[in-house]
């Protein structure tokens, strides 16, 4: 039987980060939920999204997130994953990273 998959739905910076993940638990640490096992999408063709770019950029080399239980806005349980996203927590519009563009400094 494959773990389940869970999206996670939490803010971040006054952003609303959306996360995929394969262990969701009360953590050890009063007050905080564990995230473990972030899933991303592999692409090794040439159509990338710089969003979860950004987030393997910033989540990729973590292990378990504990996350503060007030943060969470949503945990669901879902078949499959799809995009995952940043949106600004005011609109709920997605928050969009621009390309680097070649010769433009950052």
């Amino acid at each position: 039987m494959p773990k389940p998959l869970y999206k996670v739905t939490f803010l971040n910076a006054g952003k609303v980060y959306e996360l995929y993940a394969r262990h969701v638990a009360s953590g050890a640490l009063w007050g905080f939920t564990e995230v473990g096992e972030l899933v991303f999408d592999v692409n090794e063709g040439l159509v990338v999204d710089p969003t979860e770019e950004r987030l393997r950029d910033e989540f990729g080399n973590t292990r378990v997130l504990h996350l503060p239980m007030h943060s969470i806005v949503r945990i669901e349980e879902v078949e499959r994953k799809a995009q995952s996203a940043i949106r600004d927590a005011a609109t709920g519009e997605r928050v969009v990273t621009p390309f680097p563009m070649p010769g433009k400094p950052r």
